[in-house]
């Protein structure tokens, strides 16, 4: 930076530029600093969280342009807010629609936009799903032991300090009981483990991943199966855990499939050179085992045409990077992406606000005038809140005038809008002869004879 300070410089390329989301980060303020006569940001993701970092990016390349930032969180940001939220008035709704013109028009003449639907033209199709999986007895009993717990009820008193701990053990609890010291994380639980549980410490040299301890694992196990028997395609497992990539990575050992694994530990010449082996046809591993942090962005696996994110990340653009990694220029194949999600748990509430974060992106940077407001900004107490005997919780929120009570879809979805699950096809699970039993992937399809999923959310992409 020392040899640029005095240079002037005519024009500053950022690709991957919501990076510059928080101007007060290090590279945020040292390229700043710099005699720069014009600067251009390339971003797929310009929202990630909140309008604040869409407010750096944009006084990024245009200082001072929307003015302070506190002026354009009271002029913008909190009036959209009002507005989208759930729970707001009419006044709040109406105001939030005028600031969200406002801001519109004057983004507008920075922005060039340019979505997916220009891609649609020259892909395969996709069908994107999200797959609800109902919690095995084992993983059921831990998550009531611990919502139920002093610590959870302190917690919702105000009284507990710990509040990402507490919301880390049940994400992880979401995925799988190995994911977690029972005895250290869920101290008194011991009554709820199952005959053939024994702690980690004293396994020995048993490897063996007990799948029916988790319904997600449960899932996939068969899926794995069907893909190996059935097909020649390729599956890309995502999570944002390493945790869960060790237990996925013993699964495909136990069971001789052929696996890769790049997580945050390669170094960037090691990563091609395992893409590459990936993506070779006549290669033997049917399986890359990807850590959603190292490989969220630029990673391309066209060898694969299927590929489940294990679990939700907070933040929607992080979960939309993951996914985007085999459904790219170059792919030949028709893909089929799973996002799978625990029923009435705290990973429907993550993808509840996910949906509120991607739907204000929609509103600002798409200007989709049909994103319905769908969930109100719920409190702490919401996120323990465990519904066992939903289908669908997230579906529950919607009030969908598109399907029965039982959930069964009577009107399919007219026009599917990607940031709004609201519009997608909604299926329940109601055995063999019904919808998920005609769904067009032959994985979800044959889930429609076991009784792990409860519910499956079908996006198309044309």
């Amino acid at each position: 930076m020392d040899d640029l300070k005095d240079v002037n410089i005519g024009l500053m390329l950022c690709d991957e530029g919501h990076r510059l989301k928080n101007c007060e980060s290090n590279t945020y303020t040292a390229l700043t600093s710099l005699k720069v006569e014009r600067r251009v940001i390339l971003s797929g993701t310009p929202i990630q969280n909140d309008l604040t970092e869409y407010f750096a990016l944009l006084d990024f390349a245009n200082p001072g342009y929307l003015g302070t930032r506190a002026d354009f969180r009271k002029k913008y940001e909190l009036p959209i807010l009002r507005g989208r939220d759930a729970d707001g008035s009419d006044a709040d709704k109406e105001k939030g629609a005028a600031a969200n013109a406002e801001l519109g028009a004057l983004v507008n003449k920075l922005i060039i936009r340019r979505t997916n639907d220009i891609l649609s033209k020259y892909l395969p199709i996709k069908y994107e799903h999200v797959v609800f999986c109902k919690m095995a007895p084992f993983q059921l009993d831990l998550y009531n032991h611990f919502i139920k717990s002093p610590e959870i009820k302190g917690l919702l008193r105000g009284k507990g300090s710990q509040p990402l701990k507490a919301i880390g053990i049940l994400k992880k609890l979401c995925n799988h009981p190995d994911l977690l010291d029972l005895e250290a994380d869920l101290p008194g639980s011991e009554g709820c483990w199952p005959s053939d549980y024994v702690p980690k410490e004293a396994r020995g040299r048993d490897r063996d991943v007990k799948s029916w301890w988790s319904g997600k694992f449960q899932v996939l196990e068969r899926m794995l199966a069907r893909i190996r028997q059935d097909t020649t395609d390729k599956i890309v497992l995502i999570s944002n855990y390493t945790q869960t990539l060790d237990v996925l990575e013993r699964l495909c050992r136990a069971r001789s499939y052929g696996c890769l694994r790049l997580d945050g530990t390669m170094n960037v010449n090691k990563r091609q050179k395992l893409v590459d082996k990936f993506n070779d046809p006549n290669g033997d591993e049917f399986v890359f085992l990807l850590s959603s942090k190292a490989g969220g962005c630029g990673i391309n696996l066209i060898g694969a045409n299927r590929l489940i994110l294990f679990d939700p990340d907070w933040n929607p653009a992080a979960d939309q990077q993951a996914l985007a990694r085999v459904w790219r220029d170059g792919q030949k194949k028709d893909c089929f992406v799973y996002r799978f999600m625990g029923t009435g748990t705290i990973e429907e509430k993550i993808f509840q606000r996910q949906s509120h974060k991607q739907a204000l992106s929609s509103t600002v940077v798409d200007s989709a005038e049909d994103v319905e407001r769908h969930f109100s900004l719920d409190s702490l107490r919401e996120l323990f809140h465990f519904k066992p005997d939903t289908r669908s919780d997230t579906h529950d929120t919607f009030k969908c005038k598109r399907c029965k009570p039982d959930g069964t879809q009577t009107i399919k979805a007219p026009a599917m809008l990607y940031g709004d699950t609201s519009t997608w096809n909604h299926f329940v699970n109601s055995g063999e002869q019904g919808q998920l039993g005609r769904i067009q992937d032959l994985l979800l399809r044959q889930e429609a004879s076991e009784d792990a999923i409860s519910a499956v959310f079908q996006y198309i992409s044309h």
